[in-house]
């Protein structure tokens, strides 16, 4: 989950790296961004959404996952350091998925051949 999650952050990271750019240009705000208290309560109340888990992306911006683990919905969001909130996807069928990382050290136990062994 941890590198599924590292992969997306970076993917979010390049693509809002473009937008970002265009929000210090631009007055108008994105219909799909809003103040970060407003959309935090919209998720919460429409949803049940509650953050699960968070990034820093470029240029400072907080990726953040948002789900409910009684109907399965998610949604990604961007804030950036203005404060304003983008939705940048949402979904269903959420898992929260514990992982830990694999053992360092000595892999004379390993479950995977060697180059020698392949023969």
């Amino acid at each position: 989950m941890k590198l599924i999650l590292s992969l997306l952050l970076i993917g979010v990271s390049l693509f809002w790296n473009g937008i970002s750019k265009a929000d210090a240009q631009t007055v108008r705000r994105p219909q799909n961004c809003a103040p970060r208290d407003a959309v935090l309560n919209r998720l919460a109340k429409s949803y049940g959404e509650i953050q699960q888990s968070q990034g820093l992306g470029a240029n400072n911006a907080i990726i953040e996952v948002f789900a409910s683990d009684t109907t399965g919905s998610w949604t990604i969001t961007v804030t950036m350091p203005s404060g304003l909130t983008c939705l940048v996807a949402s979904g269903q069928a959420f898992e929260s998925l514990t992982k830990t990382q694999p053992p360092t050290g000595d892999d004379t136990n390993s479950k995977f051949l060697t180059m020698s062994q392949l023969g």
